[in-house]
């Protein structure tokens, strides 16, 4: 059985092409953390989510199969 990753506990590699897009790993961000019940988080990567954190998200996705978690508020 393969690893669980981020965006609604999707396989890694089907999170890793969808976090390589910038479109669905923008959309996909803040729902999986509104989801999460992370309303503030959800809303910073609404408003933040096109420059530096999909950079960020990127190399997280990669390195460790999981997406940035810049507050957990």
């Amino acid at each position: 059985m393969a690893r669980k990753s981020d965006y609604f506990g999707l396989g890694y590699i089907v999170s890793l092409i969808l976090a390589i897009i910038p479109v669905t790993s923008w959309i996909l961000g803040f729902i999986t953390r509104f989801s999460e019940g992370k309303i503030v988080a959800g809303l910073l990567r609404l408003i933040l989510g096109w420059n530096i954190i999909w950079i960020c998200d990127l190399i997280l996705m990669i390195v460790s199969k999981h997406i940035l978690r810049l507050l957990n508020v």
